[in-house]
């Protein structure tokens, strides 16, 4: 069976396995319905399908188990869990975008500049063996470019960009890069001590998106309240992973939240608009009534 074959079924697996638990017989249905749309044929035999199980854990780290008591197919989370959506959703960009050669004008792709991800698995590469890195960096506010010297803690995703957290060279001090604007990488074969208690995690905790403050400023407590329209989208998409909802009812969508007063964070509630109104802290709402006050001004 061609490779395609087999890749594009462990991919089906995954994607009817991650909506529920099934049985061998409605998943083998499920191939069989599948193998109509594909335009060949995806084998149901039981060992065929066993097979597939060990080799996604092998080559995706995503574990199916066998709930006997139930008779069913399931999906075990794990700690990985994020990661492995992540490539399953990959996967299904993959298949819409192989789709879209054949029926292009039914799926429209939104279009954005390059992301700088061919230099991700470099960059990976010099985080985990602790090598300093090279490379040309271009601010968004800055015509001349310049070259870095930076050691790399670790990578971040945020707004469909992909940034680098480093120590600048120039002056110690902890950054981040958007790999699109970095260019001609260079991994050094100096090494450099990576903090012993630097966690990714913690350092991104209270952090919405990539800025940090530069002072020992402490998060904090944020309380939004929405209309009851955009507190679905609120409710469905949290702002952030601290986000506890306080009031949820046909008046208001009240929601609270631990975080740093950053600009980043500022004009995600400044994209809102009239859908939300900042009860707490007073800070944050001086900020948000010189923002509107300023763009009044402009007309």
């Amino acid at each position: 069976m061609p490779v395609r074959d087999t890749i594009i079924r462990y991919h089906l697996i995954i994607s009817k396995l991650r909506k529920h638990p099934v049985t061998f017989n409605e998943l083998a249905d499920f191939l069989e319905r599948e193998s109509e749309f594909h335009g060949f044929t995806l084998t149901k035999a039981k060992r065929t399908i066993q097979r597939d199980i060990i080799n996604i854990r092998s080559i995706y780290n995503i574990d199916i188990r066998f709930d006997f008591r139930r008779g069913v197919y399931v999906l075990d989370p794990d700690d990985n869990q994020e990661k492995n959506l992540r490539m399953v959703e990959a996967l299904d960009l993959f298949n819409a975008m192989k789709v879209t050669e054949n029926i292009s004008g039914i799926i429209h792709f939104e279009k954005r500049r390059p992301q700088g991800t061919e230099n991700l698995n470099g960059l990976l590469h010099a985080i985990q063996n602790r090598m300093q890195v090279e490379f040309t960096y271009s601010k968004f506010w800055e015509e001349q470019s310049t070259q870095r010297i930076a050691e790399p803690y670790a990578l971040k995703e945020f707004k469909n960009r992909w940034y680098l957290l480093a120590a600048d060279h120039k002056d110690q001090n902890m950054k981040t890069f958007a790999l699109d604007r970095l260019t001609n990488l260079d991994i050094t074969r100096r090494n450099f001590q990576y903090p012993r208690k630097f966690d990714v995690n913690s350092y991104f905790e209270h952090c919405f998106g990539i800025i940090t403050p530069d002072n020992d400023e402490a998060p904090q407590e944020v309380i939004l309240s929405f209309n009851p329209f955009q507190g679905k989208y609120i409710k469905s998409l949290p702002l952030h992973e601290s986000q506890e909802v306080l009031v949820d009812n046909e008046h208001e969508v009240r929601i609270k939240l631990k975080i740093y007063l950053t600009h980043d964070f500022l004009m995600e509630i400044l994209s809102h608009g009239e859908n939300v109104k900042v009860v707490q802290p007073a800070r944050l709402i001086e900020s948000l009534k010189t923002s509107y006050q300023n763009a009044i001004d402009q007309y």
